[in-house]
């Protein structure tokens, strides 16, 4: 303790203002060091919540007294608690949709309410009920639906509405087959609207489906992702999860096409009319004889006559028939399946070959048959189509099967992040700096001048004493020495601390080092001795 205070009664007034700086910055590092590692380390429990959900949030874990944060707009809290917390929050509703739905109707009264107000109203409470049913998608984090109705306007005719969905998804974008499902869905809810007219908009994929308003059903991709599914799935009940890969490739038709046929039937005859006409004809001829005088009498009988006559009948009949005939019109839309072929690779067994090693047995024969016969149901396998199917069973990379383990809690593990690690490097560091840098070196040079001295005085500054005889007293010591009244002391110091030598040295030698050493400072002592002595005499 005493050494300390010389070596502060050493400083100068600058000196101590730069060390006293020094201490605290180090103290003041220190415990932001300590302060770090002792607070808990926050992360992310919701963000980007609007103004009244994050308060009903902030208000909940207030009345809980769980410490928190807010930056820019999100709620951080203790990792330890964000879990639980969130099921307690979200067991209470919260954060709450703002949106609302037909309340907003309930607010309305019959006076100063016009027409365009109620229809205002209305549309509101119909895009906060359908953003209410879209965000209770799990996958679906946040959702606003405009709707554009002009139907308030009478005088506006053959304008069909028109409907946009903005949506935040929880993880990955949303899928085309997802997206036409919300835009059935609002569709189905606004009288009018057709699906197409319907956009979905990702804030992630951007707008979605719009590729596929034109095919009349899923694109290539999703049916090959089902059917993926499918053949995963059942791969990985028999020989395990992580040890099959099954890829799908779909083939789809992207032209549409139209086919009138008109066929007859010449066998395949039906009457559909019977004309029938029957004529009859009927004539008589009676021949005169020869012509006399008494034929010419009015009495007189005509002689020798003779009568003949005919008869004749015909008929027709007509009769219609209609040939069968069959007309059909054939539509092929973009979309149908125009060959598939389906990839699936099988890991097998492992067996110990006497050597610590591990030997590949790959499935056998028969196992690999049956497999093949599951994969051609669940894809649908058309051999007339040109499917095809390819089953291997290879080794894989690693012997488990694909993908890593768990990864397995460490020391720091969940205790600390690289944000937090490289605070407490920053201060680290720092505190070792002033410590290094600016405080040991200013103790260290009071240290030295308290111990070596400054440079000697003007003349005059010493006290006269005896003048040396040239003769060294060998074991007499230097009590006879005259001291420097405001040099430094050299009492506490041994010639080692200059030379290098012992401090068990003889103190001849030690005198006659030092004299080596501070020449110039010898002969200015021993010059003012001797005018001291010359004013004496005088």
């Amino acid at each position: 303790m005493s050494q300390i205070m010389n070596s502060w009664a050493a400083l100068g007034g600058r000196q101590r203002m730069v060390v006293l700086g020094a201490t605290l910055a180090m103290v003041l590092a220190v415990w932001g060091l300590a302060r770090i590692a002792s607070a808990p380390n926050y992360s992310l429990l919701y963000a980007g919540l609007e103004n009244g959900a994050a308060g009903d949030v902030v208000t909940a874990l207030e009345q809980r007294n769980v410490p928190f944060e807010v930056r820019g707009g999100a709620i951080f809290v203790p990792e330890s608690q964000r879990d639980e917390l969130r099921l307690t929050l979200a067991s209470e509703g919260l954060p709450a949709n703002s949106g609302q739905g037909y309340e907003l109707l309930d607010g309305l009264s019959g006076f100063g309410t016009t027409s365009q107000m109620f229809d205002a109203a209305y549309w509101r409470a119909k895009e906060g009920e359908l953003a209410r049913t879209i965000v209770a998608n799990a996958q679906i984090a946040s959702a606003r639906v405009h709707i554009a109705n002009s139907s308030a306007n009478p005088f506006q005719r053959n304008v069909t509405p028109t409907a946009s969905i903005s949506v935040t998804t929880t993880g990955g974008s949303l899928s085309a087959t997802q997206a036409r499902a919300l835009k059935y869905l609002v569709a189905s809810a606004v009288p009018g609207l057709e699906p197409e007219s319907v956009a979905v908009i990702d804030g992630k994929g951007g707008l979605i489906g719009a590729e596929d308003d034109n095919t009349g059903g899923p694109s290539a991709d999703d049916k090959a992702a089902l059917l993926r599914d499918r053949v995963q799935r059942l791969m990985e009940a028999r020989v395990g999860q992580g040890n099959a890969v099954v890829e799908v490739s779909v083939d789809t038709v992207t032209e549409s096409e139209m086919i009138r046929q008109r066929s007859f039937d010449p066998e395949g005859r039906v009457v559909i009319s019977t004309d029938t006409e029957e004529s009859t004809d009927t004539s008589q001829n009676q021949d005169g004889g020869d012509v006399t005088v008494a034929s010419n009498l009015p009495d007189g009988n005509a002689g020798g006559g003779e009568t003949s006559s005919s008869q004749s009948a015909e008929t027709r009949e007509r009769i219609n028939y209609e040939v069968s005939e069959t007309t059909r019109e054939i539509t092929k839309v973009p979309g149908a399946i125009k060959r598939l072929t389906v990839a699936v690779l099988v890991n097998g067994t492992y067996t110990d070959d006497g050597n610590g090693g591990q030997t590949f047995v790959p499935l056998p024969d028969g196992e690999l048959e049956a497999l093949r016969d599951l994969v051609s149901s669940a894809v649908g396998y058309d051999q007339e189509r040109g499917d095809e199917i390819t089953l291997r069973s290879l080794p894989f990379e690693r012997p488990e099967g694909l993908g890593t383990g768990p990864i397995e809690p460490g020391l720091f593990t969940g205790v600390i992040d690289t944000m937090r690690l490289i605070q407490i490097a920053v201060l680290a560091v720092v505190a070792l700096i002033l410590g290094l840098f600016v405080v040991r070196p200013v103790l260290a040079s009071a240290d030295a001048a308290g111990a070596a001295g400054a440079l000697p005085p003007p003349d005059g500054a010493y006290d006269a004493g005896p003048a040396l005889d040239g003769e060294i007293e060998p074991m007499g010591g230097f009590g006879d020495l005259p001291m420097m009244g405001d040099g430094p002391d050299f009492s506490g110091m041994g010639m080692g601390d200059f030379d290098g030598s012992s401090s068990d040295d003889d103190p001849v030698d030690r005198l006659r080092n030092l004299i080596e050493e501070r020449k110039t400072e010898t002969v200015e002592i021993l010059r003012s001795w001797l005018e001291e002595d010359k004013e004496k005499t005088s």
